[in-house]
């Protein structure tokens, strides 16, 4: 198979769009029990994750999990150093196709979890859903933006361009003011 049959996001933003301060840092307010939950049952459905050097999503299943880790330190494509189940891809030198099939990745969803420029990328390879949890409390003016876009656009209006529609807001902690709202292709 040279592509997942499914490409999910996961992104928690603050109220500016940001997914980290201005060090790449996710702030305390961006972690949220009930966030976290969905996005750790997104992660056990996934054949693979997919994110950046700086990206992770810790837990006991982070080492026995598929994953392509996005870095522009290679040519193409590496078996990645610290991961046994992982692959360095730069988009530069390989296609999407290329470094699935490295991955040896099982047929089922890929989940793409950050940062930045990992989930633009994917914007263009195409979501078929969008998992966008907003903070509406978290601040983090100068932060870290999900797409590169933010604070121009508002990740919903880049996500609306992208072909995504907007599936019914449900709250997740309402005294936190968290809301969740799934994109779909």
């Amino acid at each position: 198979m040279l592509r997942p049959h499914r490409i999910e996001g996961y992104a928690i933003i603050s109220a500016e769009g940001m997914i980290a301060d201005h060090n790449g840092i996710q702030p305390p307010e961006l972690i949220v029990e009930a966030d976290q939950q969905i996005f750790r049952r997104g992660l056990d459905r996934a054949a693979a994750v997919a994110h950046g050097r700086f990206s992770h999503e810790g837990g006991p299943g982070t080492a026995k999990r598929k994953r392509l880790v996005l870095t522009h330190r290679i040519e193409s494509i590496a078996p990645h150093p610290r991961y046994r189940q992982g692959v360095l891809w730069n988009p530069a030198g390989a296609s999407f196709e290329q470094a699935w099939q490295a991955l040896e990745a099982p047929d089922g969803m890929l989940a793409v979890i950050g940062g930045t420029e990992v989930f633009a990328l994917f914007l263009e390879i195409g979501y078929d859903a969008f998992y966008l949890t907003r903070a509406n409390r978290a601040h983090l003016p100068g932060g870290r933006p999900v797409f590169p876009d933010v604070p121009m656009r508002t990740p919903e209006d880049v996500l609306a361009r992208h072909g995504l529609k907007p599936g019914p807001p449900q709250c997740l902690d309402q005294a936190a003011d968290v809301g969740l709202v799934i994109w779909q292709a």
